[in-house]
């Protein structure tokens, strides 16, 4: 039952048989009649119904896959930003245009509905939304697969601005049920903590025994995926936590109420909260104890799932590929050696072989203090058996080294899974990078440095590890769902297939100079401008102009992402306009969004400093609405829908070097925005494919940066330079935003001024000039409309299913939609 194309009719039995279901499950499900039912209270109805037509395809599809003896890929991933699920179903299910008509016919609208479904509070940026478009994809190429997280009660937090301050509260999204999720009470997994192991001999072998101070029971909640078409759904398993005994009867029955639940509330505080702050010693345990919960349970459940499948274990790799989504899943090496060594006996050697060729790791950041580490101390009290596993695996490892590189101690120490010189702890990333038999990044820039900077000795030990597959957005989401009527203007210039072959939008390309086109174009993006420019009038109460250029940043808020290089660009357009008021000056707001992490104090300052340079700028009758900043609270993937149609210039800035990929780069070209960026992440494969001239490229390249700070942070030659730069620091150290605390920047201001690590005073005049380069674009309407529409014609290759049909060939070894993985990749639909 699928819904008709745009200008056909609608099948009056299927709208009928929607009507009734709907108020079947309003009755049953609900237990409400329509007249008494809330706006609430028809979502639920509408998404249950969804649901049901839904699961017959789940699994039928999931049935064939099995009989079939395929290959299963499990994707762990601390985090899955999978936004709302109603219309993202309904879309993919084909049911879209059936379900508005029967739900108008009920006297409720779709759109008003689909505000009632809250945001999945499962992920904070890039990571987590790449697992959902990842998640998506797989389903969409046929390659059965299950995504493995944590079911969060209350997830990252809820973004507050008061004063300009952000605030973090809980993220109630499970308030009113989830009726997309699935409880499975009868799939439960004893995770383990603390205790000691014991080691007997067994005919002749060493065997371990781990006596175990605490357990935890994970408890399985599974969420439907549903691919282009609806063809094939996947699982979404994410695991929530309890104690075997959640309540001490006798404890209780003394009087000591709190006491009595004190287990269930240590289990419980496993999944309360997405990246509790780890700046004390309880919440770094908290956070080690997050992630083996969530591995071991993941781990326990494939293995089920592939003994009753297959029947023995030797052959788990042959049937089974495990992607480890950055380092958090770390622990599936040491966990899935346990599994096979203490639980199944298998051999050591085997077992590692069995390991290595079944795991492969995603690595998302060059940061140093990004690759996590363990203190010994805490991996002994909480997980003493995989640290004995991570001294043998070392041994071997060390081994291999020193073979390698004979009397190289330094070689060594830089390889070695345990850091003594920083305190003895465990390194992550390069137990994920030993235990894999494919390593790979997420850019082709990101993937090179890889192998030159944080891993240029593993890679010298383990050559040919390491290998590329360049992020990628799925367009169902964020082209045909976030920006409808672009989606149907292609579907006019590229014809119908191109919802199911995106190379067709190079079709595009022929009506880039062509007036007319650009004039539909052009009224599609005003469209979605008003949109945003209402979203921003109600949300923070800034009345901002639709015709003015839509400049906008949004991402997590971090030094590396150079939201201070934007607001002090901003500032020093300011001080320009207040100089010469009558200047031809192109109309521009600054949009940002994005959250920072609840202990990062200077990210959550660079907040507090956009909106007061917002109050100030906004409120200035001299600048007169050439300029506006808005900083939009509490940014999730919903915002993200609204905001990306309506951009206009995308900012990816990032210090060169320093990003890995970036998705929310895709996202914007995809729509329409022109680039402004450094050559960093997948901007460089943006401006290889949407060319030079359609890109605006600035600033210093990664190679550039490295030779700067060897020279020095001190950046007192550069500003002396220039004068825009100065008045701009100036005014920000003493006090100019900030007239009720004149000292509240002055941190900002000295590191710009002296310790510019990530190269914001550097990198200044070359972004400020690429600025005004996008302000004479501007003003050839013609031009940028041609450079815009360029932009989405030539992002094909950016799409998810490009990227996960490469996991497939080079990685996992599994078949796409039924071909082998040599055979060419051709669209399902």
């Amino acid at each position: 039952m699928n819904s008709p194309a745009p200008g056909q009719p609608i099948d009056e039995l299927a709208l009928s048989e929607i009507k009734s279901a709907i108020l079947a499950k309003l009755r049953l499900a609900i237990g409400k009649d329509a007249g008494m039912a809330t706006r609430h209270d028809w979502y639920k109805a509408a998404a249950l119904a969804l649901r049901d037509r839904i699961v017959h395809r789940w699994l039928s599809a999931e049935k064939q896959s099995y009989d079939a003896g395929r290959k299963r890929v499990y994707y762990l991933s601390l985090e899955f930003l999978i936004g709302r699920l109603f219309t993202d179903a309904l879309n993919n299910m084909g049911l879209l245009a059936l379900f508005d008509a029967a739900l108008g016919d009920l006297g409720v609208g779709l759109s008003d509905l689909r505000k009632c479904e809250p945001d999945a509070a499962l992920g904070n940026g890039g990571l987590g939304r790449l697992a959902a478009c990842f998640m998506e994809s797989m389903a969409t190429l046929g390659i059965p697969a299950i995504g493995y997280g944590i079911r969060y009660d209350f997830g990252l937090f809820r973004q507050i601005i008061n004063n300009g301050w952000q605030q973090e509260y809980p993220d109630e999204w499970l308030s009113f049920g989830n009726p997309w999720e699935f409880q499975r009470p009868e799939v439960v997994y004893h995770v383990h903590f603390g205790g000691g192991v014991e080691h007997v001999e067994t005919r002749g072998r060493d065997h371990a025994i781990w006596h175990p101070a605490e357990t935890v029971q994970a408890v399985a909640y599974d969420t439907p995926i549903v691919g282009w078409r609806g063809h094939n759904v996947n699982a979404l398993r994410l695991w929530s936590a309890r104690s075997p005994d959640p309540l001490k009867l006798d404890v209780f029955n003394t009087g000591d109420y709190v006491g009595a639940a004190a287990e269930e509330t240590r289990a419980e505080s496993i999944c309360k909260f997405l990246y509790p702050n780890d700046e004390s010693p309880a919440g770094r345990e908290l956070r080690l104890r997050q992630e083996y919960f969530f591995v071991s349970a993941s781990l326990q459940d494939l293995v089920k799932r592939h003994l009753a499948a297959d029947g023995q274990i030797r052959g788990l790799a042959a049937k089974v590929a495990v992607q480890l989504n950055d380092t958090h899943p770390s622990l599936a090496v040491t966990e899935l050696m346990r599994i096979l060594v203490d639980l199944h006996n298998i051999r050591w050697d085997d077992a590692w072989k069995i390991t290595v060729a079944t795991l492969s790791y995603t690595n998302h950041t060059l940061l140093p203090e990004a690759l996590e580490t363990w203190p010994v101390e805490l991996f002994q009290r909480l997980l003493p058996r995989h640290l004995e596993i991570i001294y043998r695996i070392n041994v071997a490892h060390l081994a291999l080294a020193e073979e390698r590189c004979p009397g190289d101690v330094d070689f060594r120490a830089s390889v070695s899974l345990i850091d003594e010189k920083s305190g003895r702890r465990v390194r992550m990333g390069q137990l994920a990078f030993v235990g894999s038999h494919r390593i790979n990044g997420v850019s082709a820039m990101h993937s090179d440095l890889m192998k030159e900077t944080v891993f240029h000795d593993l890679n010298h030990l383990y050559p040919g590890r390491i290998t590329n597959k360049t992020n990628g957005i799925t367009f169902r989401r964020w082209l045909m769902l976030a920006n409808p009527k672009l989606t149907e203007l292609l579907r006019e210039a590229c014809g119908e297939a191109v919802l199911d072959d995106p190379t067709r939008l190079q079709l595009l390309e022929k009506s880039a100079g062509d007036s007319a086109f650009q004039d539909k174009f052009r009224n599609v993006k005003h469209h979605n401008k008003i949109a945003l420019a209402r979203l921003i009038g109600e949300k923070i109460n800034i009345k901002v102009d639709p015709g003015a250029l839509f400049d906008v940043q949004i991402k997590r808020i971090h030094e590396y992402k150079r939201q201070l290089l934007n607001i002090l660009e901003a500032i020093a357009l300011y001080h320009a306009i207040k100089d010469n008021p009558q200047g031809n000056w192109v109309p521009r707001v600054k949009i940002f969004a994005g959250k920072a992490a609840a202990s990062y104090r200077y990210a959550k300052l660079i907040i507090k400093l956009i909106n007061d340079v917002a109050e100030v700028v906004n409120n200035d009758p001299v600048v007169a609405g050439r300029l506006k900043v808005a900083f939009l609270p509490d940014y999730n993937v919903s915002l993200a829908e609204v905001i990306i149609p309506a951009a206009d210039l995308s900012e990816q800035i990032s210090t060169a070097g320093m990003e890995a990929s970036g998705t929310g780069n895709m996202k914007l070209a995809l729509n329409g925005a022109i680039t402004i960026g450094t050559l960093d992440g997948a901007n460089i494969e943006i401006r290889d494919h949407v060319g030079v001239e359609n890109i605006a490229i600035f600033g210093m390249e990664a190679g550039d940066v490295m030779v700067r700070r060897k020279q020095g942070l001190d950046a007192s030659d550069v500003i002396r330079g220039s004068p825009g730069l100065s008045r701009a620091i100036n005014a920000i150290g003493s006090g100019e935003f900030s007239p009720d605390d004149t000292h509240r920047f002055e941190s900002i201001a000295h590191a710009l001024r002296h310790l510019d690590h990530y190269m914001v005073s550097a990198d200044f005049d070359s972004y400020f000039a690429a600025q005004r380069g996008i302000d004479a674009r501007w003003q050839t309407q013609a031009a940028w409309a041609r450079a815009s529409i360029l932009n989405v014609a030539r992002m094909a290759w950016f799409s998810s299913d490009r990227t996960i049909a490469e996991y497939a060939e080079d990685i996992w070894n599994v078949p796409v939609n039924g071909r082998a993985p040599s055979e060419p990749l051709r669209a399902k639909g």
